[in-house]
């Protein structure tokens, strides 16, 4: 499989600035891969593919609000950072992206809010956007972690043009989110409502919560027409023992066991143990899935509809069938569905 086999072209009115008034009522395409049929639904009918005891593995992972903005010593230039991952909780340095880029250069501080209560000092280069910097801020860590919250933005992918509204902090979070870290959110859980998770439970599926702090690693785009020399970033993942029974009893009873976005997906694919089963696991993960691969844990799975050439179309490809998945592609934009975060979702059997 070659990256062009991924391309696609999307209308670009098909791409979802909001999501749907009520989570669970954006629309649901249903892939069933032994039938290779195709059925349209809404995303609470999703309850009636599931049975007692099938398990649902959804990651807990919270957004934080990884956009700043903040001034230039001197100049006053208008810079953004985006927050990447904390290096060092003591000296508070941590990886960003700044933008414009070419302006920021080591030794440079930023200011940031009105009363300029925050500072940060470049001290590294790390990608041609990437620097880490040093916060400047005199309080514990506890108040520093504060500040950031005050300061930072909900931080919604560049492709939706409008401004940030404060719905979207409630809107781009899941209802399960626990754990921070996040610099996106995971979207196929964005679809689940309170009512529908309750009413899973009552039918008796099981949850089982998994930790990916999805990165801006996921949505680089691949440069390169040979898969196999593409590298993903890693992002920290966290898998424990109450979930790893959960999915494994799944598996050995012959459930349906069903990944809840990509991120799920990586999250366990990157922990399998000889035997097929899942292990524990609390580190990172650089695993990049494309055709041909071998799933071992799940056997079902949510998912938005993706980017062209991205990775999570990749992944979703191996996981369905490339031609299947791509005609499914084609159907939905015959049919409208809306693509991306706040879009309409998927549901592979």
């Amino acid at each position: 499989m070659k990256l062009s086999n991924f391309g696609f072209d999307l209308p670009a009115e098909l791409l979802a600035e909001y999501p749907s008034e009520n989570r669970d009522e954006s629309r649901l395409m249903v892939l069933n891969r032994k039938d290779q049929t195709i059925e349209h639904k809404q995303f609470k009918d999703l309850i009636n593919y599931f049975n007692e005891d099938d398990v649902m593995i959804l990651n807990n992972t919270k957004v934080f609000p990884a956009r700043l903005y903040g001034n230039k010593e001197k100049t006053g230039a208008r810079i953004e950072v985006f927050l990447l991952r904390e290096l060092n909780e003591e000296q508070r340095l941590w990886d960003v992206l700044v933008d414009p880029a070419r302006k920021i250069r080591i030794g440079n501080k930023l200011y940031f809010g009105e009363d300029e209560s925050l500072v940060a000092e470049v001290i590294d280069n790390t990608t041609s956007r990437g620097r880490t910097l040093r916060f400047l801020y005199d309080g514990s860590y506890q108040e520093f972690r504060i500040k950031l919250r005050e300061l930072g933005e909900t931080p919604l992918p560049k492709y939706i043009k409008r401004e940030v509204e404060p719905e979207d902090e409630d809107r781009y979070q899941t209802i399960f989110a626990k754990n921070e870290g996040a610099v996106a959110a995971p979207t196929a859980g964005l679809h689940f409502s309170k009512h529908l998770l309750k009413r899973l439970e009552i039918k008796g599926v099981n949850f089982a919560e998994v930790t990916l702090h999805v990165g801006l690693g996921t949505f680089n785009p691949v440069e390169v027409e040979d898969l196999s020399k593409h590298k993903m970033d890693s992002e920290e993942i966290k898998i424990g023992p109450e979930a790893v029974d959960i999915i494994n009893t799944g598996i050995k009873n012959r459930k349906r066991v069903c990944a809840v976005g990509t991120t799920a997906m990586r999250t366990i694919e990157s922990a399998v143990s000889s035997s097929g089963l899942l292990n524990e696991m609390d580190g990172w993960t650089n695993k990049f899935i494309f055709p041909p691969y071998d799933f071992s844990i799940a056997n079902c799975m949510v998912t938005n509809f993706h980017t062209p050439k991205s990775t999570l179309l990749m992944m979703i490809s191996a996981f369905a069938g490339h031609d299947f998945v791509m005609e499914a592609y084609q159907e939905a934009i015959k049919e409208k569905y809306k693509f991306y975060s706040y879009g309409d979702a998927m549901l592979i059997l």
